[in-house]
C-alpha cells in the first residue's frame, strides 16, 4: 500500500464510523423522543378567571363552551382537522413548550387578589406523556418561558377560532 492509499483507508474508516454512529444515535433519539405526533391522543385548554373557568375546548370529545357577548354559556361541538393539530404539535415544538414550567402562577396573599386576572390551563395528551401548563395573564418570572406558553395558547385559541368560522 502506498502512502497515499493508507491515508485514504484511514480517513475512510473515520469518516465512516462517525456517519454510522450519527445515524445510530439520532434515529434511536428521534424514534424514542418524549412528544411524537404519531403517539399525539388530544388538545384541552380552559381559560377564564380564576374561580370560573368556564370557556373550555377538548379535542378528544370535540366539546367547544364559550362565553358569548350576552354572558350566556354555550355549549358546541368542534372538531379540528388532522392538519390542525400537527400544526399545533409543531408549533409547540417550536416555540419550546415541552421546556416551560408546569406551574407558571403568580403567588398570591389572599384568594382575592388578582381575582380578575384570567387563567388558561392547556395540556398536550400523548399516549405514554402529557404536558399541563398552568399561565397566569400577569405570571412575572421568566419572559422568556411565558412568551413561549402564551404563544402556544394564543396559536390553540386561533386554530379553534378558524375551526368555528369554518
Amino acid at each position: 500500500m502506498s502512502k497515499r492509499t493508507k491515508t485514504i483507508f484511514l480517513g475512510l474508516c473515520i469518516i465512516g464510523s462517525f456517519f454510522i454512529y450519527c445515524v445510530f444515535y439520532y434515529s434511536n433519539m428521534l424514534k424514542n423522543a418524549p412528544f411524537r405526533f404519531s403517539d399525539f391522543e388530544s388538545i384541552s385548554i380552559q381559560y377564564g378567571l380564576r374561580d370560573s373557568m368556564l370557556n373550555t375546548y377538548n379535542t378528544a370529545t370535540q366539546e367547544y363552551q364559550y362565553i358569548n357577548k350576552n354572558n350566556q354559556v354555550v355549549k358546541e361541538r368542534l372538531k379540528l382537522s388532522d392538519d390542525d393539530l400537527l400544526f399545533l404539535h409543531r408549533k409547540a415544538m417550536e416555540m419550546g413548550f415541552w421546556n416551560v414550567d408546569n406551574d407558571m402562577t403568580t403567588p398570591r396573599q389572599d384568594s382575592t387578589e388578582g381575582a380578575k386576572v384570567p387563567r388558561y390551563v392547556l395540556e398536550f395528551k400523548y399516549k405514554e406523556k402529557s404536558k399541563r401548563v398552568t399561565l397566569d395573564a400577569d405570571y412575572p418570572g421568566n419572559q422568556k418561558m411565558k412568551d413561549a406558553a402564551k404563544t402556544t395558547i394564543e396559536k390553540v385559541l386561533d386554530r379553534i377560532n378558524v375551526a368555528y368560522a369554518r
